[in-house]
């Protein structure tokens, strides 16, 4: 039998409780009155709910981290967030947390052990069991509280993050605030059962209902489940009942709610059921309980007003730009001394295996990488050397996968993530675009993520193992994309992504794993992001290409020097976001005629970008329009002789290229 748990209930100072539970309330009169008078133009409100929000951040420790949703400003009150950047935050203003690029509360506070929400519903659950895996490597008590309603939990996002905290026992309370309706849609008509906490039992672990509307059970509820947690028991599931008197946002209204269910929930309120509970058993006094209601309603007034007289937030391009990303890594340390012939794949997990020894917060996890070393092996032999702590392997859950090395990136990790086939990625696209990407410039928190990616094809595997999805990615601001394409620039680059304090995609090709090898130096070094790579000098023409597609161009450009004596410049871009613009527009100046050479289907390739750029920028150096040379605008077919004769953009290259010349 585990020790009993200490009653915290029997502790409390209530009337300190009360001051908690009651100054979210008087911040919604607040709010509510300006929506009327027209001075504010939307508002999520939790009116009713509050004994959540008061009740777990009460029933936790203060190293505990909480990530709420939008109806849960009583965490940040009850935290102990300062009312009026909190307020300029709410109204948009000067001086709130996210500069204006962000509303309400999609925002951290690591300070407070506050991580805020994006819109995307159970986005922020698998960031929660990253910050419970940080609490394990690190030997840590600390605990996760993660929110979300009753409509987030059909979101595949809830069943992965409770998969993966219930089978690694990670110390992560989930809490669904079952209010009743998803914007309009009844909760019953959503959900094919009456309690969302059965769903516990099928992730092997506790699903408890709690009365949401009763400050003290909630309390108690919270704080027996997160010492649970402490102990190494691992998550429980906590199913809050509680109703939304409101509208989804406050335009929205409420016609949709029969009226005698918001009689009967108004009934509940949790203010004034803890109110006259108070009063009952003496605690206060009707008078104490308006004195102290007035105080602070008074404080709330001030914070207000003070947030409403802020001018509108005024920035630069220039700010803006400069947010984007997190300082780069810069104390590389340049190639140097003996040197290995190496297969490309060696070349990475060289890499990947010397950034481990050289840091404890490098961790590497990803489906089949321990024991087994991952589908290519890349991490083969790792846990054996790193130990199972350091070397996981999780659940099919590629998103699941993502948020949880943005929760232990945000605790200080430098996780490294291996989707074992790119395509696979598209599973994960939400973590990556609108969490990963968007954090630092909201709100100024590095995300040092680095996320493996095996992608392309040549090697006969289809349209679902085979696609080049790197342009997807180049096209969201917050990410970088690399793409190396010999041994020395995957271990120089991938050392360099696993020091960066942004989110770095890592794309490796997989035919080049074990049909390339070349010379790279033994001890660990750095190449430097958005610096293209001259592959071969030539004064005719100019290919841009990267990945497996410079080594297509560099046969090509031998066989055009051997046939018809031309001599063909081949650029490697190396990295793609960034990408090195100079080095394309000063070959573009020697040559004056440009081949933009890419593996990816021909449409909204990345090669576009380039050409967009070359004819916008370098236009007056143009001997012959930019040709862009890609594959079939068709998925990747399986029987090679299509692959290889229609699809690939290898066939089409060199009659493109003679074209080009004889322009």
């Amino acid at each position: 039998m585990p020790p009993p748990v200490p009653d915290i209930t029997a502790d409390l100072d209530l009337q300190e409780l009360y001051r908690a539970l009651y100054l979210p309330r008087a911040i919604e009169h607040k709010m509510l009155r300006l929506i009327r008078q027209g001075r504010l133009s939307k508002w999520f409100s939790g009116y009713g709910q509050e004994a959540i929000a008061v009740g777990c951040a009460r029933a936790l420790d203060d190293a505990d981290y909480i990530l709420p949703t939008h109806r849960n400003l009583g965490v940040w009150t009850t935290r102990g967030v300062p009312l009026r950047p909190l307020l300029c935050q709410l109204m948009g203003k000067e001086g709130g947390y996210t500069k204006g690029r962000d509303r309400t509360f999609h925002f951290g506070l690591p300070e407070h052990r506050i991580i805020g929400m994006i819109s995307h519903m159970a986005a922020m659950l698998p960031v929660a069991c990253g910050l419970g895996q940080a609490a394990q490597l690190k030997d840590s008590d600390f605990v996760a509280l993660t929110f979300c309603g009753d409509g987030a939990s059909r979101e595949g996002d809830f069943h992965e993050a409770l998969n993966l905290a219930s089978v690694w026992k990670l110390p992560v309370l989930f809490v669904v605030e079952n209010n009743g309706y998803g914007l309009s849609t009844p909760t019953s008509e959503a959900i094919p059962v009456e309690h969302i906490a059965t769903a516990g039992a099928s992730y092997g672990m506790p699903g408890k209902v709690v009365d949401g509307n009763d400050l003290i059970a909630v309390i108690d509820t919270v704080h027996r489940a997160a010492e649970r947690a402490r102990r190494g028991e691992g998550p429980t599931l906590l199913e809050m009942k509680t109703f939304r008197v409101r509208g989804h946002e406050e335009a929205s209204g409420t016609k949709y709610v029969p009226d005698e269910l918001i009689e009967e929930w108004a009934a509940k309120d949790p203010v004034e059921r803890f109110t006259k509970a108070l009063v009952e058993t003496e605690a206060m006094t009707h008078a104490e309980i308006e004195d102290l209601q007035q105080s602070l309603a008074a404080q709330v007034e001030d914070a207000a007003e003070y947030a409403l007289a802020q001018p509108d937030v005024e920035s630069t391009p220039e700010a803006e730009r400069a947010d984007l990303f997190a300082p780069a890594f810069d104390a590389h340390v340049e190639p140097s001394g003996a040197r290995t012939e190496q297969r490309f794949i060696d070349a990475i997990s060289q890499g990947l295996r010397q950034a481990m020894e050289a840091d404890r917060r490098v961790i590497v996890f990803g489906q089949d990488v321990a024991e087994y070393g991952g589908v290519f092996k890349v991490t083969d032999g790792f846990v054996d050397q790193f130990g199972a702590e350091r070397v996981r392997n999780t659940p099919i859950i590629e998103s699941g996968a993502v948020g949880a090395a943005m929760g232990l990136a945000l605790e200080g990790f430098k996780p490294v993530l291996e989707i074992q086939y790119a395509d696979f990625i598209s599973c994960a696209i939400n973590q990556i675009v609108n969490n990963l990407a968007t954090t630092h410039y909201r709100w100024g928190q590095p995300l040092n993520v680095t996320i493996r990616a095996p992608f392309g094809g040549n090697i006969g595997a289809g349209p679902f193992h085979s696609q080049c999805v790197e342009a997807w990615f180049t096209h969201v601001p917050g990410l970088k994309v690399v793409v190396p394409a010999t041994p020395e620039d995957a271990k120089g680059l991938l050392l360099t992504a696993i020091e960066d304090p942004n989110p770095v995609l890592f794309f490796e090709h997989k035919y080049l794993y074990r049909s390339l090898r070349g010379e790279v130096p033994e001890a660990p070094y750095h190449l430097p992001f958005g610096q293209a790579r001259r592959a071969r000098e030539g004064t005719d023409a100019t290919i841009v290409t990267y990945g497996l597609g410079v080594h297509w161009a560099l046969e090509e450009a031998a066989h055009q020097e051997e046939t018809r004596g031309a001599a063909i410049e081949v650029i490697d871009l190396r990295t793609l976001a960034p990408w090195d613009h100079e080095t394309v527009m000063a070959s573009l100046a020697k040559t004056n005629r440009v081949l933009i050479l890419y593996e990816a289907t021909y449409t909204g390739g990345f090669g576009a970008e380039v050409a967009a750029q070359i004819a916008e920028v370098g236009f007056t150096e143009l001997d012959a329009p930019p040709m862009r040379v890609a594959a079939e605008d068709l998925p990747v077919p399986f029987a090679k002789p299509l692959e290889r004769d229609i699809f690939s953009a290898r066939s089409k290259l060199r009659p493109a290229l003679e074209r080009l010349l004889a322009f």
